[in-house]
């Protein structure tokens, strides 16, 4: 082995160890690994940052952008209230759920169209009874396998496309992927409907008689007498004076209720406070201030709430700035103007003090703030809303609008009028001038991670195939598949590029392994179409883990679900579309070209 392969594999390896760690986000990480790789020599210095204009990043911005201005529409909030006449069958809402975002996901971003259903999905499953755990799952897998569908469905198909043109000459079209992708679709589809959503566990029902959150165990009524040493002094004095974790939520002064008091409030006898804390704290702000327990030691969540406050529970989304931090050190209550309320992870409400806990992707937060701003301050935040809002159904002229626009830059790629991405940052330009959407919403509705991802690896994926790594994996896989038809080392691709799939990013997954599918279809002189394709299929299908697929990490806390709860319905349907893709792709996509 030379020193370049030693040093590439050294600096995946250590990727692949960080990516699965995650200790860092994946965007670090690349970028880490581009450092690494271009300080050894093995990308030159001056294409170290070639891969932020490749063609493939530039089109994934231009879906997320696209795919904002046709929500900002209302189309898509058209097609989501047709939910509404599923009706109470648990087939029926995970077939109709499922169904409907592998649709959409076929066209926009998969993550986007899985976050607008998720809300109601939730309310589906309380309304009718149900756990929301039944349909939360089937949902973020539903979201995967639209993605199949379609160039634009999600990055890895980009990323594939990219890397044809660049081995012969010609990329794969917008609808070149349907053919074999509406094949696993529809049998991933008709698995999760018929027997993959009762081979879920159910979870913690949050509905009204089970909720995910019972914070009357923590809301406590504080009477200020008269005489009381803190008596009079303002909010914030009283929180310097005392050692207590706890967070008042809430006032009662005579007939008038505040929810989130001023913090320059002066408290008054007579007052009555209305305090988070846990037993144990509580006494110790009680012996501090001299205030005394209400008459109503116990309240319920109601009392959060008044005219211009409310209450509101969200997801921690995996690119949320609240990562890695505690509310404290957040500022929530300072730099956002919302309260902390409660906590819970694979929904279990947290007991530890809430000042204490760490953020993690998937937790679902029990938020307190302005009701007009909160939805502009969970999205400033990194979170999304659980709460199913109205329907945004839009002007005729809007909706028309932007399927027109969307529409138009489908079927110039389509025909071969322009290339994808210069159809959709066309696409995208043409809505902001419509009026879909404003520049602000345009670089937050970008997924910057990923475009980082996708930037740093391209070049490092280019330097496992030009120092002759992709070429010595592929010959290990020739190896194993022994004399075997080529049929196997296509399977074998196609397995190894799900397993890696579910622990790292699907996008990463492509850029790596669609060198190696190359050199396998060089070494043994077949048509390289064929083995692009089962990396396609093979990096979008990460239904193994919660960390491999953003869709995934977002159900987990509102499902309540456990790290080991994703396999028991991804195992068999991985299963299921590996037997069914292979076949598929060597009728579409001959092996002999």
């Amino acid at each position: 082995m030379t020193g370049d392969l030693a040093m590439i594999f050294g600096v995946l390896l250590l990727t692949l160890i960080l990516f699965i760690w995650g200790r860092w986000r994946y965007d670090v990480v690349s970028l880490l690994a581009l450092l690494a790789a271009t300080v050894t020599g093995l990308v030159p210095w001056d294409q170290a940052f070639l891969g932020f204009g490749h063609p493939a990043v530039i089109t994934v911005a231009a879906v997320l952008v696209a795919s904002r201005g046709l929500l900002n529409s209302g189309v898509v909030d058209v097609m989501a209230g047709w939910l509404s006449r599923a009706g109470d069958s648990p087939t029926r809402q995970v077939a109709s759920l499922t169904g409907l975002v592998t649709i959409l996901s076929g066209f926009m971003n998969n993550v986007g169209a899985m976050a607008l259903l998720l809300p109601v999905g939730i309310r589906m499953a309380i309304r009718s009874g149900n756990s929301p755990s039944i349909l939360l799952m089937p949902l973020a897998s539903g979201s995967l396998l639209g993605g199949l569908l379609t160039l634009i469905g999600t990055p890895p198909n980009i990323i594939i496309a990219t890397f044809r043109a660049e081995s012969v000459g010609d990329p794969f079209g917008m609808f070149d992927f349907t053919p074999v992708g509406l094949g696993v679709a529809l049998s991933g589809f008709l698995f999760i409907s018929l027997i993959g959503w009762r081979l879920v566990p159910v979870r913690k029902s949050p509905s009204s008689k089970e909720r995910l959150f019972e914070i009357e165990n923590y809301l406590t009524e504080v009477l200020i007498p008269e005489g009381a040493r803190m008596a009079g002094k303002t909010l914030q004095e009283v929180r310097e004076a005392s050692k207590a974790d706890f967070q008042v939520l809430g006032l009662l002064s005579g007939e008038t209720r505040l929810a989130s008091p001023s913090i320059f409030h002066p408290l008054m006898p007579g007052e009555i406070l209305l305090v988070e804390s846990d037993a144990d704290e509580l006494k110790i702000f009680l012996d501090d201030t001299g205030f005394q327990l209400g008459e109503e030691k116990k309240v319920g969540e109601e009392a959060l709430s008044s005219g211009d406050m409310g209450i509101v529970e969200a997801v921690v989304k995996t690119d949320s700035r609240l990562l890695g931090r505690t509310a404290r050190s957040a500022s929530l209550r300072w730099r956002y103007g919302v309260n902390l309320v409660g906590v819970a992870r694979h929904g279990i409400q947290l007991q530890k003090r809430l000042g204490q806990v760490r953020f993690q992707a998937g937790d679902v937060l029990l938020l307190q703030g302005p009701r007009e701003h909160l939805p502009e301050i969970l999205n400033t935040m990194g979170c999304l809303p659980l709460a199913e809002r109205g329907l945004r159904l839009g002007h005729p002229r809007r909706i028309i609008l932007s399927v027109a626009i969307f529409g138009s830059a489908i079927l110039a790629v389509a025909v071969g009028l322009l290339p994808v991405q210069i159809a959709l940052v066309s696409a995208a330009v043409a809505m902001v001038m419509g009026g879909l959407m404003n520049l602000r919403e345009v670089y937050t509705s970008i997924d910057w991670p990923v475009i980082i991802l996708l930037g740093a690896m391209i070049p490092v994926g280019r330097a496992l195939e030009t120092t002759g790594g992709a070429g010595l994996i592929a010959e290990s896989i020739l190896s194993l598949s022994g004399g075997y038809p080529p049929i196997v080392s296509l399977a074998m691709l196609l397995v190894i590029t799900m397993f890696l799939s579910d622990i790292v990013n699907n996008a990463a997954a492509a850029v790596l392994m669609a060198p190696i599918g190359l050199g396998i279809a060089s070494f043994m002189n077949l048509s390289p179409d064929p083995f692009l394709m089962a990396v396609a299929i093979g990096a979008s299908c990460a239904f193994l883990t919660p960390i491999g697929h953003q869709s995934n990490t977002l159900v987990m806390g509102p499902g309540g679900y456990q790290f080991g709860d994703y396999w028991r319905m991804g195992l068999p349907m991985e299963l299921v579309i590996a037997v069914v893709s292979i076949p598929l792709i060597v009728i579409f996509w001959p092996l002999s070209g």
